[in-house]
């Protein structure tokens, strides 16, 4: 394939903006030159100097005025629970049963999975996300249609089959020995194909036994390259709940401590009421936390810390958790992080949200040594911005003096409609217009 280059402003990051200094976190250049050779970012610097390296017949697309960014990573979300946005309720137990659980159990049909494996990836590719961390449901056809259509797609995406064996509908449960079953044979089947990973995945402590949550560590410690995903202290009642279901352990975080399910590859989603104790183990075993602001405002779980997790040294990356989350779009999310910051007397800066949604997520997800920047030889996902895709956006973005100036301006203003163009692998996969690759393209 001729080597694909893209003029346009370029911004990523390189380091947490929390950590390191403006200079060193983020590299930006305003008029800026993407190169791209074989899926892969060959070069990312200024137009002047790479342009007249460029091979004889190196395609180059022509951006100026748009701005060039790492595709975003969405470190949590529940593809089944696409068709329970928006749904009106109460707290997380309650909306569960009422909502989440019922939508669930269709998921045992494979071609309801398939229709709503293929929504949801598309949405995730219109609003820019091109890694996820996704949750399927108890039934392993769920997890078997999302990665069929992920790997049509050419999409580096991990997910996995949920374990729950209690305190759930029958038809959502499974058992100690079919979860491990049904887990280790998804593993086998989607192992090393495409840009595809597993999550060993129970749901919640609340809906895992003490023996589910044993099998759930010893699968893990068996497939050293998979992850461990769960929620873990989003609400104060389904703490309580874990309080007396497990009333021998320290807190939330010992009850997964305990069966082998904190470590390096170890994503918690929300930890909105996670102590600066707790906290402080996760970041000695190398846990990361996904930050879901949208959702624990929804559903009122509270008020998740930033600056503690991050005081703390806790890698932390921004989540949408679809459904309870009203959004697909991590600009959006950006938006929603300041809000939750300023109600908790945080500040959370432009640079900041975007190391959420990009860096710090591939970090979270142990993918960054592929994913979420653009230096050379990671490969080349990565979306077009259009900074005017609104007329208020456009006046906003004319006015911005400064880059953190337009970058909160896309924070807080931004959505869907200011996503141009979103690539995989240096191959369109979606463009604002509706034109993109076909998926299956990729899957042979």
């Amino acid at each position: 394939m001729t080597v694909q280059a893209y003029r346009a402003s370029l911004l990523h990051m390189l380091e947490d903006p929390c950590r390191a200094p403006a200079e060193v976190a983020c590299a930006y250049h305003a008029d800026g030159l993407l190169v791209v050779d074989a899926g892969h970012v060959a070069a990312f610097g200024g137009y002047a100097d790479l342009a007249p390296g460029l091979p004889a017949d190196a395609a180059v697309t022509d951006l100026s005025g748009k701005l060039i960014t790492p595709g975003f990573v969405d470190a949590h979300i529940h593809y089944p629970q696409t068709d329970v946005v928006a749904a009106w309720g109460s707290q997380l137990l309650d909306w569960l049963n009422t909502h989440t659980f019922p939508a669930e159990q269709a998921f045992a049909d494979r071609a309801h999975a398939d229709e709503a494996a293929d929504f949801f990836l598309t949405e995730l590719l219109r609003n820019g996300t091109t890694s996820a961390l996704v949750f399927g449901t108890v039934h392993r056809t769920s997890v078997d249609a999302l990665f069929e259509a992920a790997l049509a797609r050419n999409m580096r995406l991990i997910a996995g089959k949920v374990l729950m064996d209690r305190h759930a509908p029958a038809a959502l449960t499974d058992t100690v020995e079919t979860g491990r079953a049904d887990t280790e044979a998804l593993i086998r089947a989607w192992r090393g194909r495409g840009r595809l990973g597993y999550a060993v995945t129970p749901r919640f402590a609340v809906t895992s036994s003490d023996a589910q949550l044993t099998m759930a560590g010893e699968v893990a410690a068996a497939h050293p390259e998979v992850l461990i995903h769960t929620h873990m202290s989003e609400n104060l009642a389904e703490i309580e709940r874990v309080g007396e279901l497990f009333p021998n352990a320290r807190d939330y975080l010992d009850v997964y401590d305990r069966h082998g399910l904190v470590g390096p590859r170890s994503v918690f989603a929300h930890c909105v009421h996670t102590t600066k104790d707790a906290l402080s183990r996760m970041h000695r075993a190398g846990a990361s936390a996904a930050f879901c602001p949208s959702s624990n405002l929804l559903l009122g779980s509270g008020l998740f810390s930033l600056k503690q997790a991050c005081d703390c040294g806790v890698t932390v990356g921004l989540g949408t958790d679809i459904g309870a989350g009203a959004s697909f779009s991590l600009l959006h999310m950006m938006g929603e992080a300041y809000k939750v910051g300023q109600l908790g007397g945080e500040v959370v800066d432009p640079m900041h949200a975007f190391y959420l949604a990009t860096l710090a997520g591939a970090r979270a997800l142990r993918i960054d040594d592929k994913v979420g920047n653009l230096l050379p030889g990671k490969e080349a996902d990565f979306l077009v911005l259009d900074v005017a895709a609104t007329p208020l956006l456009a006046r906003r973005s004319a006015g911005a003096k400064t880059l953190a100036e337009q970058l909160f301006v896309l924070q807080v203003l931004g959505d869907d409609r200011a996503v141009e163009a979103t690539y995989l692998a240096g191959r369109l996969a979606h463009r604002r217009d509706g034109t993109a690759h076909t998926p299956g393209e990729f899957a042979a």
